[in-house]
């Protein structure tokens, strides 16, 4: 699954620093740009759109005014350089509010927040064991079956993927960016540019480092907060 983006902003800096930041990360696509929300109007009328990063302080019509006046909307990320706007955003249930600049990091755990609400509105949470729990793919000439919860992680490697599985390994003729869109989102989880986990098999975060039973595998630097927050969300008792 991937989400669909648009910007509006009128600082043209801010809008290629976003467009930058959609373009590194797999499950976001990019399908319009506008400079002011007037413009962008017509757009969210054309086009499918999952996510609108819109900045507040723009000529004619404001990103606050905006969303009081728009009837519904795309899920809305707030940018912009001004914190004290995050109450009024919050308040008109944006799903972040990124105060410029921000990271690829930051920009990472805000755009996460609203992959997970996509997931779990489309149902994939509840529904996706229910409705499968494998899928098949061409591996030395056959195909073969490969169940979910069987399935540890996955390493890319060139232009193919390895798929480590509890009792066996497949090297698979795919892009680790086309086998992250087919997997349950609920389940599976890039980790680093070359490997997605599952990540019930997490056992252990150590540092940047997570154990999956007796194998060791990095996070990037810019995936780290997200898989932490996901892994340990509504999990972690502390004192």
């Amino acid at each position: 699954m991937k989400l669909k983006c648009l910007i509006i902003d009128d600082e043209p800096i801010a809008r290629k620093l976003l467009q930058e930041y959609i373009e590194e990360t797999d499950f976001l696509e990019l399908v319009g740009v506008a400079e002011n929300p007037l413009k962008a109007a017509g757009l969210i009328n054309s086009i499918a759109v999952d996510l609108i990063f819109l900045d507040i302080n723009m000529p004619k019509m404001s990103g606050l005014e905006f969303l009081r006046s728009a009837p519904t909307l795309p899920m809305v990320i707030m940018t912009t350089a001004y914190g004290q706007y995050a109450l009024d955003g919050f308040e008109l249930a944006v799903v972040d509010y990124l105060v410029k600049p921000f990271s690829l990091d930051r920009f990472l755990k805000a755009c996460m927040k609203a992959f997970e609400l996509k997931s779990l509105k489309e149902g994939k949470s509840s529904n996706t064991k229910s409705d499968t729990h494998h899928f098949f793919v061409k591996c030395e000439g056959r195909i073969e079956k490969v169940i979910y919860d069987e399935l540890i992680y996955i390493e890319a490697m060139a232009n193919y993927v390895i798929l480590h599985t509890i009792n066996d390994k497949m090297v698979v003729y795919l892009t680790i960016k086309g086998i992250l869109e087919k997997l349950p989102a609920n389940q599976f989880m890039q980790v680093h540019k070359s490997f997605i986990v599952n990540t019930n098999k997490i056992n252990t975060i150590e540092g940047n480092m997570l154990h999956l039973g007796n194998t060791k595998i990095t996070m990037g630097l810019s995936y780290a907060d997200s898989v932490t927050d996901r892994v340990l969300k509504n999990r972690f008792i502390k004192r």
